[in-house]
């Protein structure tokens, strides 16, 4: 069966009237086979299987519901990527009720704009993040408590089948501007994250796969946990945050083969990680445009070429370099790859856009209780939806991402994608990171002018030479309109919880 017969035939199933999250997303995989290795800062794991995950998310969901949880219901959750996690999330979706994720690195006012924006009436998290709950307006569950009531809780006697168009997660878009946005993700998004899953990203079998984003964002919670599960696929979980040193650690240790992380992932170890123990099948990014420089360090030191990825909050992935041989192409220098099964994608009003019949897959349906947003992302005809990134495809279907459509720099008549510019500068041996925004032109000519923020490697002193090398880099390798006026060294760049550069931060601060 091809990859579109398959996504469409994934469709059909799991938009089913009858269609249930548990089910899904546990119940009919084979209950000794391991669901998730969980692993500790100190590298220590243990395996979780489906058996052991049903029966714990089953007990856990007779707690939540005596505790008054019901169909429909949001529940935010903030907890670390641990064991109660999981079956916290499952005991949720056994009673037909809506995960709202939290970012643990979250504070108080981030958390309350989501418990009032959903209705919440509960929270649910432990004692390390219990301080930042209190203060709110909800009624706070501590998991270790839900646990041990769970341990000799009977098992719920049948899990509540929602049916694939009901909600099962409402995320809250990471915007850079404006309060987040609700986006309801219903149950038959799964169809699209099997897709990304086994044709993106090529996890098979015999992987042993890490998708080292935090599931209180898009890509980790989609990707590290909702799509490894549907697809009946072991995946890790590290407890800790990011450091260059333990992901390297991780994957050694575990013998990871196939990995998926955001640039600045990549970038971070490349500065200052001992990769000898590496040797990945499969390695992929998204988050944020890959640099050309990152995917050449890729075959040189992981085993095998970074190939980059496209999504949104509000899609999930839809463009990608794919990794499964039935689907994979050689890489394009610059470009996020082709639409991935189950979509259309175009340019639209100079936007990446998905054609909306032709995406069987897409799953946006709109902000909650915002319908003026929900129109910024459709044409006047609804025939496309936009992303608001600027972009351009190829003659073969490869797209290629420029920017944020407010991250545009207008030069002297030229429109100029941050994106060009950095992927030079980040091809210097001692830039480790680079972002590029447009400011106004001090000499009133010719608009805007660009300006680059540049993080050095360790031990690299930013020097007038060095800028001035910068500054001539991008006049002889891109453009000589392009070229940045002003080169900032800094220490670090700005960035969302999910690893995005801000931008806008550096127009408004610089």
């Amino acid at each position: 069966m091809n990859a579109d017969q398959q996504a469409l035939d994934w469709l059909e199933e799991y938009r089913s009237p009858t269609a249930s999250a548990a089910d899904l997303l546990c119940d009919r995989h084979d209950p000794e086979a391991v669901a998730f290795t969980l692993v500790e800062p100190d590298m220590t794991s243990e395996s979780m299987t489906w058996g052991q995950l049903a029966d714990e998310s089953r007990r856990m969901a007779t707690v939540l519901a005596a505790k008054g949880i019901q169909r429909g219901e949001c529940v935010p959750v903030l907890l670390g990527k641990r064991r109660a996690l999981v079956v916290t999330l499952l005991g949720l979706w056994r009673l037909g009720a809506v995960h709202v994720p939290l970012f643990t690195a979250f504070a108080t006012g981030a958390i309350e704009l989501r418990t009032e924006s959903s209705g919440a009436r509960f929270v649910v998290t432990d004692a390390s993040q219990r301080e930042k709950v209190d203060p709110l307006a909800v009624t706070v569950l501590d998991v270790d408590d839900l646990v041990a009531e769970a341990a000799s809780a009977e098992p719920i006697a049948e899990s509540v089948a929602i049916g694939g168009d009901a909600t099962l997660v409402q995320l809250y878009t990471s915007g850079t501007t404006g309060k987040p946005k609700g986006v309801p993700v219903p149950l038959f998004c799964l169809a699209s994250f099997q897709v990304y899953l086994e044709y993106s990203l090529d996890v098979t079998e015999d992987d042993v796969f890490w998708n080292a984003a935090d599931p209180g964002w898009a890509y980790g919670l989609y990707y590290a946990l909702l799509a490894p599960m549907v697809g009946g696929r072991t995946s890790l979980l590290l407890n800790q945050g990011f450091t260059p040193e333990s992901t390297v650690d991780v994957i050694s240790t575990f013998g990871v083969t196939n990995f998926a992380a955001a640039p600045t992932i990549y970038r971070a170890m490349r500065a200052g990680a001992d990769l000898e123990a590496i040797s990945l099948r499969r390695a992929s990014s998204a988050g944020e445009p890959l640099t050309p420089d990152i995917v050449a360090w890729g075959v040189e030191n992981l085993g095998c070429e970074v190939r980059d990825h496209y999504g949104q909050t509000e899609l999930g992935m839809v463009i990608g370099n794919h990794w499964h041989p039935e689907l994979a192409k050689p890489l394009k220098v610059g470009s996020m790859g082709q639409a991935m099964p189950g979509f259309t994608a175009g340019i639209a009003e100079g936007q990446i856009a998905l054609d909306v019949k032709a995406s069987p897959l897409l799953w946006f349906s709109g902000y909650d209780g915002a319908p003026e947003k929900t129109a910024e992302r459709f044409t006047a005809d609804g025939a496309w939806y936009l992303t608001a990134d600027t972009g351009k495809i190829d003659d073969e279907g490869y797209l290629s991402f420029t920017s944020r459509d407010d991250d545009v720099i207008l030069a002297a008549g030229y429109r100029i994608g941050p994106f060009d510019v950095e992927s030079v500068l980040a091809g210097h041996a001692v830039v480790n990171e680079v972002a590029v925004v447009g400011r106004p032109d001090p000499e009133g000519i010719r608009g805007e002018v660009v300006e680059a923020f540049v993080v050095l490697r360790a031990g690299v002193e930013g020097t007038d030479e060095l800028a001035t090398e910068l500054k001539n880099l991008v006049r002889d390798q891109y453009s000589r309109h392009a070229y940045p006026r002003t080169v900032h060294f800094i220490d670090s760049l700005p960035k969302t919880p999910s690893g995005k550069i801000q931008r806008f931060v550096l127009r408004r601060d610089a």
